[in-house]
């Protein structure tokens, strides 16, 4: 038998996992126990819900009773420092499986009459919104205890950011976040990434291409909130590549209101036959726009970037085509004018390269803006793999990223520069003058 057959030692194995139940278990146990083993990461992902930065004891299956039933969430987290304390109860569901309003309404019955300060699910499920729960709870309940959520791939992403990004003061305790993040990426551990669009997908897309689609049919609401999960999901993923955090972009009112952000969707899918968001990544030049047209097939990403506020026209245009020296030449480049109405002239970048005065519609006017655009092929089934949306909107969002977005600056002002002071020339004194003069002072030539 030679080496290559082996099977390395595992500190989390994926193996022996017969079902549902010993899946949850294995991922509930492994998860709390590197959150206590880990300090750093156990600290990452309570401090968003309010923790102190303390002491972690996590526990699984402790045994409550409520009433005349005996209840055993999946686990306990508590954070202590000093005096200070939080706990949290914690339900775990891995795979397909979703959470349960009755059983997470019990829990947070448990949290309130044992004075804990919180409910903590994870699961697959990824809100539409930041901070709102994948499911629907009697709001009663959540007055004096937090219900929060994590998703596995929040969870997954957290672990590499720490990891890989922010970093691990202990190399031992580095390894074991390794293990955890080697195990949550084998598929048999049921920390799943996003791979549905919803049973209602096909059919909104066909009655899209139809044109037959009205706001109020059956699975409309469904397929808007799935894709705002996707753009969060992409967001995740393309964070823990680039080791930085990447949101999608919302409104103050939508966050405060998912349901503007939803009926919004909604009206756009209905009349336009579109799927738009947008995603922020730090320290970029602008914001990656994502727009999915059912209609036409096609998936298009744009950012939006500022024109240079100095130099002629075609100056400013080269200044953008030379950061794009090896972009694809399909990518559409629109131009943008100063106190203008919609977008100027578009070209592809190919025509642009060889002459920038095709986007010069009116040179007397002042070019503002860029909007630098790369659309590609929409698969349409709803699942994952090859011809499906999900794996077409992703593949999108990393190609324009790679191949445009982060080969963009903004531009800036050159600094002023210090004019050179004048040598001073020495000149014989009997070349220099004794003589009042108009430019003497008043008061001098008045005692001379």
């Amino acid at each position: 038998m030679t080496e290559e057959t082996w099977h390395e030692a595992r500190l989390i194995p994926t193996s022996g996992i017969s079902g549902a139940e010993e899946q949850e278990r294995r991922a509930t146990s492994a998860l709390l126990a590197v959150m206590t083993a880990v300090r750093e990461f156990g600290r990452s992902l309570t401090k968003p819900f309010g923790a102190p930065a303390g002491n972690v004891e996590t526990y699984i299956e402790v045994p409550f009773v409520l009433g005349e039933k005996k209840l055993f969430p999946d686990g306990l987290v508590r954070v202590t420092r000093g005096q200070k304390s939080w706990t949290a109860l914690v339900e775990v569901k891995t795979g397909s499986n979703e959470l349960a309003p009755e059983q997470l309404e019990n829990y947070l019955d448990i949290a309130r009459e044992q004075g804990f300060d919180a409910v903590l699910t994870i699961s697959n499920e990824i809100p539409a919104v930041p901070g709102q729960h994948p499911t629907k709870v009697d709001k009663r309940k959540l007055r004096k205890v937090a219900l929060h959520h994590l998703s596995w791939t929040n969870v997954l992403t957290e672990a590499v950011m720490q990891k890989e990004f922010r970093g691990i003061a202990d190399p031992d305790q580095a390894w074991v976040l390794g293990e955890l993040i080697r195990y949550l990426e084998h598929p048999r551990s049921g920390a799943l990434e996003f791979d549905d669009m919803g049973e209602t997908w096909v059919g909104i897309r066909n009655a899209v291409a139809a044109g037959t689609l009205r706001p109020a049919d059956k699975g409309v609401s469904e397929v808007a909130n799935r894709f705002d999960a996707l753009l969060r999901f992409a967001s995740l993923r393309l964070g823990r590549q680039l080791g930085t955090e990447v949101t999608p972009v919302l409104s103050r009112k939508e966050l405060a209101d998912p349901s503007l952000r939803a009926q919004w969707l909604i009206d756009n899918l209905a009349e336009h036959g579109t799927l738009t968001g947008a995603i922020r990544i730090p320290d970029t030049v602008g914001e990656l726009v994502v727009t999915a047209d059912l209609r036409a097939g096609r998936i298009t990403c744009h950012v939006d970037v500022d024109a240079p506020k100095e130099g002629r026209q075609t100056t400013r245009v080269n200044w953008l085509v030379r950061q794009l020296k090896d972009a694809p030449a399909d990518l559409r480049i629109e131009a943008y004018v100063m106190h203008g109405r919609g977008a100027g002239a578009a070209e592809l970048l190919t025509v642009v390269r060889d002459d920038p005065g095709v986007l010069v519609a009116d040179p007397a006017k002042e070019l503002r803006a860029f909007r630098v655009a790369q659309g590609l092929p929409m698969g349409g089934k709803r699942g994952r793999g090859r011809g499906t949306f999900i794996d077409s909107l992703l593949h999108a969002v990393d190609t324009f990223y790679g191949e445009v977005i982060q080969h963009l600056k903004a531009w800036s002002a050159a600094p002023p520069r210090l004019r050179p002071e004048p040598e001073a020339v020495e000149r014989p004194a009997a070349l220099v003058s004794t003589s009042l003069s108009s430019q003497d002072d008043p008061q001098v030539a008045a005692a001379e």
